[in-house]
């Protein structure tokens, strides 16, 4: 019998203690390793060539959609299945751009569990009744409109969040502050919301979202505040050249 190699990658010991314990009683199954963290998960999946990855998505260091999109680039036939505690469209949406075949909640039962690995090991997608509505929906919607979606249905509501905080000026440690995340998800959703507006750095993406209704002008600092931007420093993703905050250009091209 063909065992299906399984890499179990959770920033949580016990989900991966309980997980591996669960998934090795499995006679098809062999757990051939585990990583903490998404950069450990990249370094995993390249030593141990495992069949099937199930994924985290909060996690230090790394992100499980950073690693999902790291792994997929030296190995685009990985299969990756999502099992997380978080059903929002941020995240479902990311982390099967990223290349997920699979998207279960932590809650999900064990048989599930199995007959997702066994799935997705056979090149099927399994995804949470849940999730496979708010996709459905989604894709429902994008087919109404009969057109390419605009950049505000593209961005996702955090992404959204992330670019308004730009908007005020705030750099990436402020941002994560401000939204309860890493410093190092910030740093994702701002490279996402380049590559979707397809700019090149921050005082292009809040000029695109202001000409294209994403974000309003109530957004921006006042012109009296400007004094205060001009010596904001330059943060990841904007070039050197950049003197001034992006809020402040920005407002200086509108006004």
């Amino acid at each position: 019998m063909e065992l299906i190699k399984i890499l179990i990658v959770d920033d949580h010991i016990m989900v991966r203690d309980g997980l591996a314990s669960m998934l090795g009683r499995q006679q098809d199954f062999a757990v051939v390793g585990e990583a903490e963290n998404g950069r450990e998960a990249v370094q995993k999946a390249e030593e141990l060539n495992p069949d099937v990855i199930l994924m985290d998505l909060r996690m230090p260091e790394m992100t499980g959609v950073e690693a999902m999109k790291a792994i997929g680039e030296r190995d685009p036939e990985a299969k990756f299945i999502v099992l997380t505690t978080y059903d929002s469209d941020e995240y479902i949406f990311d982390a099967i751009e990223a290349g997920a075949r699979g998207y279960l909640l932590k809650d999900t039962s064990r048989e599930e569990l199995f007959n997702a690995v066994r799935s997705v090991h056979k090149g099927e997608s399994q995804i949470e009744p849940g999730v496979a509505t708010k996709v459905l929906t989604r894709l429902a919607q994008l087919s109404r409109q009969g057109s390419e979606p605009s950049p505000s249905e593209i961005l996702s509501d955090r992404e959204i969040e992330v670019l308004q905080l730009i908007a005020r000026g705030s750099a990436n440690k402020q941002i994560a502050a401000d939204l309860t995340i890493s410093e190092s998800t910030v740093k994702t959703h701002v490279a996402n919301i380049f590559q979707k507006l397809d700019v090149g750095h921050r005082t292009e993406a809040v000029t695109q979202a202001l000409q294209r209704g994403i974000i309003k002008r109530s957004f921006l600092p006042h012109p009296r505040d400007w004094g205060a931007f001009s010596t904001a420093r330059v943060d990841l993703f904007t070039p050197r050249s950049l003197a001034l905050n992006p809020a402040t250009r920005v407002l200086r091209s509108f006004v």
